[in-house]
């Protein structure tokens, strides 16, 4: 049987890594200090692999295919492509796929009603370029990608990327060929994209969702409506990707790293480890 040994919620902006000279000096190394734990926390915890939870940029998917859930059964994940390289200052790197677990979750989603789309090839972005850039700069771990459709509507529901969740465990706790898992959810929190509110930041709901986090009360979140969250930008969809990973270990504590507005990264960064 298979255990999740670590979890982590975080943001992606590509400015953390790309741009990190606009920040505010305090905002910009209170992040990456934040970082630096989630990275001691993962070396301590020696997870055989890491499922990483987030959503494309349209890199692999556009409208005229854009499943709801895809779950990755990849030997590699290279990323980020070329193109992202300017605004993320990260050069590609080659990740090994765990093609065992992530073909474990796909029976285990289907087997739960869930009809995800699946793939052999696919590639991040800035979705997971810098959060893996400050958590594993000097060795591959195997990985899992699973993408979640934050990005054009029709969405998701927040409950049923919650619900999710409890696929991933299941799947994680009956397999064998990993051991020792870690969650990676990364998007959000507030902020806009591609819209004239580009570079506001909601810091109030930034921080509702951070004390719901810190509480372990993802159903909570999952209950928000559309409305509250639009309210934060089309951004702040990517809450999914957190609520999945919450889903997944339900009732468990977070400790909040670092919460930081940051403007320059048009973003509210957080940074969040669960109390395993």
């Amino acid at each position: 049987m298979g255990e999740i040994v670590a979890a982590f919620a975080t943001s992606h902006a590509p400015g953390m890594t790309g741009l990190p000279q606009l920040a505010d000096s305090r905002q910009r190394e209170n992040v990456y200090r934040a970082f630096g734990e989630l990275r001691r926390r993962l070396e301590a915890a020696r997870p055989d692999v890491i499922v990483g939870i987030s959503n494309d940029h349209m890199t692999n998917f556009f409208l005229n295919n854009m499943p709801a859930f895809c779950i990755g059964i990849a030997d590699v994940y290279p990323g980020p492509p070329p193109e992202f390289e300017p605004i993320t200052g990260v050069k590609m790197r080659r990740f090994p796929g765990h093609v065992e677990l992530g073909r474990a979750i796909l029976r285990e989603a289907f087997e739960s009603g869930f009809d995800p789309a699946f793939s052999g090839e696919l590639v991040f972005d800035d979705n997971f370029a810098g959060p893996l850039h400050f958590l594993t700069p000097e060795k591959e771990i195997p990985l899992v990608l699973i993408l979640i459709n934050a990005a054009e509507p029709p969405l998701p529901s927040l409950q049923r990327c919650y619900q999710f969740g409890a696929v991933l465990r299941r799947a994680i706790e009956k397999q064998t060929a990993a051991q020792r898992v870690a969650l990676l959810g990364t998007g959000g929190i507030s902020h806009w994209v591609g819209t004239p509110e580009m570079g506001q930041i909601n810091t109030a709901f930034d921080q509702k969702i951070l004390d719901l986090v810190s509480q372990g009360k993802g159903e909570e979140i999952a209950r928000l409506s559309d409305e509250e969250v639009t309210a934060a930008g089309n951004g702040a969809y990517e809450i999914r990707n957190w609520l999945a990973v919450m889903g997944a270990i339900p009732g468990v504590k977070f400790e909040v790293l670092a919460y930081e507005p940051v403007h320059p990264w048009i973003t509210g960064i957080g940074v969040a480890a669960a109390l395993l």
